[in-house]
């Protein structure tokens, strides 16, 4: 079979998985209000077939890079949504809960939407990444994060079946907040895809600190710029002419990524209206919406899965974020620990998560604060994977 026809097929079977996904949805959904197990047994059904299909994705990329397809945000977030799927399967067939696939189908395909952002070109890899390290540590790295994000499924399903939607409480508030940003990734996929569908395109040139010329190829409006710049438009491959100036934009040193901050700043105006429009239509907070799903959830188990979540994940996010990592930093940098951004944030996954295996079982929290402390740790693995990747210069940094 020829590259071409690879990279179709691999982007094929992806596409369809994420429709099967949303079709699953439905089965699950009636499988939580219903005793009849067929829906369960539907639901499970197409959650298989997709994730096979993503599997398929993910060996066909990796014949055609001749590399495991992790070197990039778009593969990496794609890989940690079919991880993700994965823990969920692993989780059923120890628990038989559905009702964990009703809420872990929907945060896959907002991780794999949020992918589909993303450049999806193959590209050879830079010389530090040319190891067999680099795809042990990055394997093992989603693998267990998505692990860990089960944890914070099951965590929010705890919440929602114990806390009374119509009292004005802290948790009330909080975990309304964390819907919120389930929302605003849901506005920057909706963001991304309606200006790419009607191609924008805009050009900024700045002076970098090494006093070198670089251009931005902005595909949102520009909120944030580099300093030093200048808006251009390009003459030819190699040329740019200054067209006119930036106003009402702000200037943003350049140890941060103005244009990907950009496109944070974005994903906030547009999932904050989004909200809003939520609200407005349905006269009720998201979780009062979500709620009734868990009528018929057992709390006590959602707690039980959420410690027993971690128990596996942790581990296994020892090796990859830590001691795999540090191996491949000897190969590749010549030292096994350099506190770039997104090392430090690994280190800081690992004392969260160590901290909260050591409260609850030397201190007995359970219950709720376990759940809390699950959204907590996905919060700190998703700012990790995202906003250290996207705005934070450093090493790691994806393209």
């Amino acid at each position: 079979m020829s590259t071409s026809s690879l990279i179709s097929l691999s982007s094929t079977a992806l596409y369809i998985s994420f429709f099967i996904y949303l079709l699953a949805i439905i089965p699950l959904g009636l499988a939580v209000r219903s005793k009849r197990k067929i829906f369960s047994i539907l639901g499970i059904t197409l959650t298989w077939v997709g994730f096979i299909l993503q599997i398929v994705y993910f060996i066909t990329r990796w014949s055609v890079a001749g590399h495991a397809p992790v070197s990039n945000l778009y593969e990496f977030m794609t890989f940690f949504g079919i991880m993700l799927v994965g823990s969920f399967l692993i989780m059923y067939y120890l628990y038989r809960q559905s009702v964990i696939g009703l809420f872990a189908l929907p945060i896959a395909l907002l991780i794999l939407g949020y992918a589909n952002a993303f450049s999806k070109d193959i590209t050879p890899l830079i010389p530090a990444l040319q190891s067999n390290w680099l795809t042990i540590h990055v394997l093992t790295v989603a693998f267990s994060s998505a692990v860990l994000s089960i944890s914070f499924v099951t965590g929010i399903i705890y919440l929602l079946k114990t806390v009374n939607p119509t009292e004005k409480s802290k948790n009330t508030f909080c975990l309304e907040l964390v819907m919120y940003f389930m929302v605003v990734v849901l506005g920057f996929i909706l963001m991304t895809s309606t200006f790419n569908a009607v191609g924008y395109t805009k050009n900024l040139q700045f002076e970098n600190h090494k006093s070198e010329v670089d251009v931005y190829n902005y595909k949102l409006p520009a909120i944030t710029v580099p300093k030093n710049s200048v808006v251009v438009q390009s003459v030819d491959a190699n040329s740019y002419e200054a067209v006119d100036q930036k106003n009402g934009i702000i200037e943003i040193p350049n140890s941060i990524d103005a244009l990907k901050l950009n496109t944070i700043i974005w994903s906030f105006l547009v999932g904050t209206v989004l909200y809003t429009v939520i609200r407005l239509f349905t006269k009720r907070k998201i979780i009062s919406l979500l709620k009734p799903l868990t009528h018929k959830v057992n709390a006590n188990s959602m707690d039980e899965i959420t410690y027993r979540a971690v128990i596996i994940g942790f581990p296994l996010f020892t090796l990859g974020g830590l001691i795999f990592a540090m191996i491949w930093a000897q190969f590749a940098w010549s030292r096994f620990w350099g506190w770039d951004p997104k090392e430090i944030w690994a280190l800081i996954t690992f004392l969260f998560y160590a901290t909260m295996l050591h409260l609850r079982v030397g201190k007995g929290w359970e219950g709720e604060r376990t759940a809390w402390m699950a959204v907590i740790g996905f919060g700190i693995i998703i700012f990790n994977q995202v906003f250290v990747n996207l705005v934070i210069a450093g090493l790691h940094s994806y393209a």
